[in-house]
């Protein structure tokens, strides 16, 4: 004969492990919704960008075209900031984002074709 303590212990620790299991799913999913979306809803430009391998020798020549002249010729920061460890403070999209939209005055809009920009995010990399 069992007694009802010992037969009420089995449903209780399957009613914690569901409401944990219910907790961690939920956790996942909004994990999963939170890395998802954003990548949904990004541009095509960027995702063409992305998709794309990049060469840091032909970001550095596009760099020295287009950006030394605020960044400095070492991107050690001049009108604009020291860029040395960039890419370890933003992510790609982000460093896309700000070379495109010219969001931070007085940096200029600027968009090369995808190819382009995934030569210049491999260059940025290289600037530790």
């Amino acid at each position: 004969m069992t007694s009802p303590s010992a037969s009420a212990l089995p449903q209780a620790s399957r009613r914690t492990l569901v409401a944990a299991l219910v907790v961690a799913f939920a956790g996942a999913c909004i994990v999963l919704v939170l890395l998802v979306l954003p990548a949904a809803r990004s541009d095509p430009y960027t995702r063409s960008t992305l998709e794309l391998g990049g060469s840091a020798e032909n970001g550095g020549r596009l760099f020295l075209l287009n950006c030394a002249g605020c960044h400095g010729i070492a991107a050690q920061g001049l009108v604009g900031p020291n860029l040395h460890g960039v890419a370890q403070r933003k992510n790609d999209r982000q460093l896309i984002q700000q070379v495109v939209s010219g969001r931070t005055p007085p940096m200029p809009r600027f968009q090369p074709e995808p190819q382009a920009m995934a030569d210049l995010l491999a260059y940025l990399k290289s600037l530790v």
